[in-house]
């Protein structure tokens, strides 16, 4: 088992979120209204989001953003997180890379959802707001918010995803203990739902439809916002406070990466590590590879199409900019379902679209192989999601073994997995499969698009 921890004292914690877009050298694209192509302002998503972070979304400027004392103060809960050398799964490898991993799964959730639903929270309730809607994939956004909401005194609804619902019943239990309503999606409860469920009798759900449901839900409902745990730049806002702690917690150690990976579902966790290391490339001339690790069964970034497209199934959203396989893309059940998601957010996709940032998809049987390793030699069990990021990293340790050469490879855990058991147990009675997505099933879904940026 390894033993070197960096760790940082409360003061560390950083004080302010880093927005990289001020950084960038071609900005994100804005998101655009359906209906007139005009772009949207800060005040056209008042009625969905919580003013501040309205404001936040459309900010192309300020590179810091202050964080509120009182998200602060409860950032002290669990931060700052360790950041540890993975000395026992580099001696699995026999590598010359050494890599190290920020630890998120210490959060009172387990995830690092917590960072932004904080903050979320916070601001909704400091506006008056009373109700929340949200969606959730695996569980990790879900049952992050639940417990943010419980600290404010917000009632909230949770659309969580059919298939989810159903492979992870212990993420529902989670929510509801912190008394949260939790919906399978999709649902009679919404006219998005229905109309699914009508078409597709037997659809498992994915977090397009999700979406759709708890914005209809948000929109309907008085006195609600709705509440968004990825994609947005608000969100990737907010996550950084991981890269930050990190960027101290390398000089701690001597060493900067050579390459910084996270797992990629909408972008939040990515984003959360890798945007603040990204400052030093654009900002100071350093050569640091970034690399977003995405599902074979859901590769937007590495086969999607750069376009404009809804961040939902039924087209309540604004038109966003981003890598998308048609936001009627429907996702083989992987048991990552984080990581289930059409498409990627604005900024992700720009740095992608300019070759600032690099991807890769990661097969079901690699990740749990993956993580099944670092699980043996690190002690941690990782959530599926996280194990793509695991997979991309032990790529890139193999690779360096085969040139010989000393790399330095830092990962983003996202999670822990005891909450996954279910899904181990499948993969040790060899139950899962691969899942790969044709040419022509992505073809037909990108064929739909408005092709505005052609």
């Amino acid at each position: 088992m390894t033993k070197k921890k960096f760790l940082l004292q409360e003061q560390d914690i950083p004080t302010a979120w880093y927005n990289v877009i001020a950084d960038m050298p071609n900005k994100p694209r804005p998101m655009i209204n359906p209906a007139t192509h005009e772009p949207i302002k800060a005040e056209d998503l008042y009625p969905l989001f919580a003013r501040a972070c309205s404001d936040q979304e459309v900010n192309y400027t300020d590179p810091f953003i202050e964080i509120p004392e009182e998200v602060r103060e409860l950032y002290r809960i669990w931060r700052p997180t360790p950041l540890v050398r993975a000395e026992g799964l580099e001696r699995a490898l026999d590598t010359p890379a050494h890599i190290y991993f920020k630890n998120e799964s210490v959060s009172p959730v387990g995830s690092h959802k917590l960072n932004s639903a904080i903050a979320q929270a916070y601001y909704c309730k400091a506006e008056g707001v009373t109700n929340i809607t949200t969606e959730t994939g695996a569980g990790q956004w879900g049952a992050a918010l639940s417990m943010a909401a419980k600290h404010f005194g917000l009632e909230l609804a949770v659309y969580m995803v059919k298939i989810s619902y159903e492979q992870k019943p212990y993420r529902r239990s989670i929510m509801q203990t912190y008394g949260a309503e939790v919906i399978a999606s999709p649902s009679m409860s919404t006219k998005a739902g229905r109309k699914i469920i009508t078409d597709h009798p037997n659809y498992n759900g994915s977090l397009g439809t999700a979406i759709s449901e708890a914005v209809e839900l948000a929109m309907s409902t008085p006195n609600c916002k709705y509440v968004l745990g990825s994609v947005l730049n608000h969100v990737a806002l907010h996550q950084t406070v991981i890269g930050q702690e990190a960027l101290k917690q390398m000089e701690m150690a001597g060493e900067m990466p050579d390459t910084v990976i996270a797992c990629f579902g909408g972008g939040s966790n990515f984003s959360g590590i890798a945007f603040p290391f990204l400052r030093k490339n654009l900002k100071e001339g350093a050569n640091i590879r970034f690399i977003a690790a995405e599902p074979s069964s859901c590769p937007k970034l590495t086969r999607g199409e750069f376009e404009y497209d809804f961040g939902d199934e039924a087209g309540y959203t604004p038109l966003i900019p981003m890598y998308t396989l048609g936001h009627n893309f429907s996702p083989a059940n992987i048991h990552a379902g984080g990581l289930r998601y059409h498409g990627g957010g604005a900024i992700v996709s720009q740095l992608k679209h300019d070759g600032l940032i690099d991807a890769v998809d990661i097969p079901q049987l690699e990740s749990f192989k993956a993580a099944t390793l670092f699980a043996r030699s690190e002690g941690i069990i990782p959530a599926p999601e996280s194990s793509h990021a695991i997979a991309s990293a032990i790529r890139e340790a193999l690779q360096a073994k085969v040139e010989g050469k000393k790399k330095v490879i830092l990962f983003n855990l996202s999670g822990h997995g005891l909450i996954d058991m279910t899904a181990y147990d499948r993969y040790f009675a060899n139950d899962l499969a691969n899942y790969e997505v044709s040419d022509d099933e992505i073809a037909r879904n990108t064929a739909q698009l408005e092709k505005i940026l052609r």
